[in-house]
């Protein structure tokens, strides 16, 4: 950089200190005694609605915890939750908090391999299951059921545990370049971060009635679509697991929902039919992968309402966006939040504004986790001096702007959700005629990018068996869509599988003619 040029650097001062004496689950629910009759929750199916007020959900919340407690658990204990899109999934990540104990949030498609390394990874004192999710073969903990946790709603209620904000508060998975699901550990604080949000990207009220089509593993949903209503007061509409994507149109008419949460492909989902009338809907929200100008552009036409992008992950949640009040600029990721300190690095330290580098967070932001659980030397390697690195590549604006360019690594994106090459090849690789494989995001449409495996065979092997092998071991999502047969895998000099050189290669020989 030189010395005339502006560095790539956000920074217009901290947010405000987050309380000394503070719990996440107090904080969320610090509106049950003056809106105890609101509707905080409403679980939404094709016949209706199960309801909860606020006064019911902390009473179930500290009923729970309480229980949690009378089973022995101490403060720090982990709480590994199987529970799908039920109330029963917020009521156990609260209690667990409430009660100083760190749940361990985990997608209902998970297999029981999956699960098994988890529960080895974190050691949990206590599964929360509901009927038909996977477990562990031989689970290292008492396992209760989510009928059993219910019982526990009516019980007296416990006490908040107050105390430093920095001490773990709850443990969230990701899929990280390793190939192992990486344990994302964040603070008490991580709740206060998100403060930054309600003005940088939601325009959150008190009014607001949110739907979020996500499931609630998700950080996207657990966060936009449950926490923060909840912490201002606002009405969270969660579709149940028996809505699908087509019915989303209807329950956003039906409940007067006033912002739609999902990622870019429920919108283009919603698209392929018409859209009911929706007048009480002011904007839609996205997060989870870049939303196509196209895509936008039709949703826009169809309903008269913006959506308003953000960026994150689950290590920082989402810190990047456009607003209400700041729209983003036209191919722009949106500005960094008010109270973010965020830079643009190569390998010198922060470039030039204009100039490509690796999009970073500062140690200072409060939203940034503490580590990753169990794994030090991991947790450093993501840190350039105060700098969190998120690899990312992005070009900042002279007015904040982030432009997107790529990553900087492999990472596959699967519906918003991202997962690890290497995760999906070691699926693969113990396949008996498999030689060895690889796997690579590939574009099949214009707005549409699916999972490919690109793989060497020992033997003949129909792709039927393959797809059966990858569902015994993968999570539905990380699921190869496509299977390929190649002679051999292109490999640099020094012996490194180029992913993006299958991924070119297919594009290139499928682009439509």
């Amino acid at each position: 950089m030189s010395a005339n040029s502006k560095p790539a650097i956000f920074d217009q001062g901290p947010p405000p200190p987050c309380p000394h004496a503070f719990n996440l689950a107090a904080y969320v629910l610090s509106h049950a005694q003056d809106l105890a009759e609101r509707s905080a929750l409403c679980v939404l199916s094709a016949d209706g609605a199960e309801r909860w007020s606020y006064a019911a959900l902390e009473a179930a919340v500290l009923g729970t915890a309480r229980g949690f407690l009378d089973q022995g658990l101490r403060p720090g204990d982990r709480v590994l939750m199987r529970l799908g899109n039920s109330v029963e999934f917020p009521v156990c990540y609260l209690a667990s908090i409430a009660a100083d104990l760190i749940p361990v949030p985990t997608s209902s498609l998970l297999t029981a391999p999956e699960v098994a390394q988890i529960a080895d990874d974190v050691s949990p004192a206590l599964i929360v299951a509901e009927d038909g999710l996977s477990l562990p073969p031989e689970p290292p903990c008492p396992v209760i059921s989510a009928e059993a946790m219910r019982q526990m709603y009516a019980l007296p209620p416990a006490d908040y545990a107050m105390g430093d904000p920095e001490r773990p508060a709850y443990i969230i998975y990701t899929s990280g370049t390793s190939g192992s699901p990486r344990a994302v550990t964040h603070a008490h604080r991580a709740i206060w971060a998100r403060r930054m949000m309600w003005e940088g990207w939601y325009g959150l009220k008190q009014s607001d009635r949110l739907l979020h089509a996500g499931a609630f593993n998700w950080t996207y949903t657990l966060g936009t679509g449950l926490m923060d209503p909840w912490t201002v007061g606002a009405t969270s509409l969660i579709p149940d697991k028996s809505v699908t994507p087509d019915q989303l149109g209807a329950l956003l008419a039906e409940h007067e929902a006033t912002l739609f949460a999902a990622a870019p492909g429920i919108y283009r989902r919603l698209l392929r039919n018409d859209l009911p009338k929706l007048p009480a809907l002011r904007h839609g929200l996205s997060a989870g992968e870049k939303l196509p100008d196209a895509t936008r552009a039709a949703w826009e036409s169809a309903t008269g309402t913006p959506v308003f992008e953000a960026f994150g992950m689950s290590e920082c949640s989402t810190f990047v966006s456009g607003s209400p009040s700041h729209p983003a600029p036209a191919g722009t990721l949106g500005y960094p939040q008010t109270g973010r300190r965020v830079a643009v690095l190569g390998e010198d330290g922060p470039v030039a504004v204009g100039a490509p580098g690796v999009l970073s967070v500062s140690h200072r932001d409060p939203g940034l986790m503490l580590c990753y659980w169990g794994a030090e030397d991991e947790t450093k390697a993501r840190f350039q001096g105060e700098w969190f690195l998120t690899g990312d590549m992005v070009r900042m604006g002279e007015d904040g702007a982030l432009t997107y360019l790529g990553r900087a690594d492999d990472m596959m994106n699967a519906g918003g959700i991202r997962v690890s090459p290497i995760e999906v090849e070691h699926a693969l690789n113990a396949h008996p005629a498999i030689a060895e494989s690889a796997a690579a995001e590939v574009q099949v449409k214009a707005d549409t990018t699916v999972i490919a495996a690109f793989y060497v065979a020992k033997s003949d092997v129909a792709t039927e068996e393959l797809e059966r092998f990858a569902a015994e071991r993968l999570a539905g999502y990380k699921c190869p869509r496509i299977y390929a047969q190649v002679e051999a895998l292109p490999k640099g000099a020094n012996g490194k599988l180029l992913r993006r050189a299958l991924r070119e290669a297919y594009e290139k020989s499928h682009s439509p003619a």
